[in-house]
């Protein structure tokens, strides 16, 4: 991907399955107008919310019919979403709303991820993969496109300048109610709470109570770091 580098701030970007609007937020610095979109009318009134910023927009809309005019985005981003969407329309989507030579970008964590604290590091990791393997029924198929660093997206993009980049590290210390939160935003979890309550729940006291022995402590509050590994899909349309 080579070609003359752009001034910033670059023009505008649309960032599709936005959710709350943390992945569109990060586009701020560099963008004149930003849109967050999403299917979801509850993330996007929480988007809202918390939107201050007078160059970022949001907007209900499926991530295959975009309400932006042809050939007018400079880039288009997907953060941890784009294996939700029926690709093909959604590529064929991006396809007329980039500008020639303008640039997609998609990316997620995989979902194996190191929990550390201390020196108890391989202790707490091997409890999450429990967690994982015990949530597997639950899995949904799209999850799979994540589990093989979405290779099978970067396969489907129409264009030929495009570039998959894999193991980058992501280090994010968080408190430990807040990692347990974070598994509970799992869709395999969603699933497992909605068929089975009761166990869902009782799973994520579990977790959590040998989750606070293992850390020798009594508080979720105690800070850990976890550890994600991500994968990028790096396209750009033809002149």
């Amino acid at each position: 991907m080579e070609g003359k580098k752009l001034s910033k701030p670059y023009g505008f970007a649309v960032d599709v399955g936005c959710g709350t609007g943390q992945s569109t937020r990060i586009l701020v610095p560099y963008f004149e107008k930003i849109l967050g979109t999403d299917i979801s009318p509850a993330q996007i009134e929480e988007a809202n919310k918390a939107n201050d910023i007078p160059n970022v927009t949001y907007s209900v809309s499926p991530a295959e019919e975009l309400p932006v005019d042809d050939a007018s985005v400079d880039l288009v981003t997907a953060c941890a979403a784009a294996h939700w969407f029926s690709i093909e329309k959604f590529y064929k989507e991006v396809n007329r709303i980039l500008k020639p030579r303008g640039c997609l970008a998609i990316f997620t964590y995989i979902p194996d991820m190191e929990v550390h604290y201390k020196d108890r590091s391989e202790q707490l990791t091997k409890v999450f993969k429990e967690g994982q393997e015990k949530l597997a029924p639950y899995e949904n198929e799209k999850v799979r496109l994540v589990k093989t660093g979405y290779k099978d997206l970067f396969d489907a993009i129409p264009y030929t300048d495009k570039k998959r980049v894999e193991n980058m590290t992501t280090k994010m210390p968080m408190l430990l109610s807040d990692f347990l939160g974070l598994i509970q935003t799992f869709s395999m979890f969603q699933d497992f709470l909605k068929h089975e309550p009761e166990k869902a729940k009782e799973f994520i006291l579990t977790t959590e109570k040998r989750f606070l022995e293992i850390m020798g402590v009594s508080s979720t509050e105690t800070e850990i770091e976890v550890r994600l590994n991500n994968v990028c899909v790096l396209a750009s349309k033809p002149k």
